[in-house]
């Protein structure tokens, strides 16, 4: 993008390959980098039952929606709470990307 002619950045959504965010942060230090939520949500679906889905989208766009970082915080142990549990690759999903949903 930087030799097409982009001189600066603000926010730069990524689909969580590895290394972006880094080369992103070299290249644009002052950039915000935020993983995808529709991808990480679907990522997280892959380890649930569909007869959970429509229950775990519900709570999941409750911490991605929410107005302040606290707010998601708090909504994601509760989340953790009702399906920790139940399926923990969701938990340790969401917790190793949790820099780049947040901002």
């Amino acid at each position: 993008m930087r030799n097409r002619g982009v001189e600066d950045v603000c926010i730069v959504a990524c689909d969580g390959l590895k290394g972006l965010p880094d080369t992103i942060a070299e290249i644009w230090p002052l950039a915000a980098v935020q993983l995808c939520v529709v991808r990480l949500v679907r990522a997280s679906l892959r380890h649930a039952s569909t007869a959970h889905w429509s229950q775990i989208t519900k709570a999941l766009r409750q911490v991605y929606t929410a107005p302040t970082i606290d707010a998601a915080e708090q909504r994601f142990a509760e989340f953790d709470q009702a399906w920790g549990t139940m399926y923990p690759a969701i938990i340790r999903l969401w917790r190793s990307n949790w820099e780049q949903v947040s901002p």
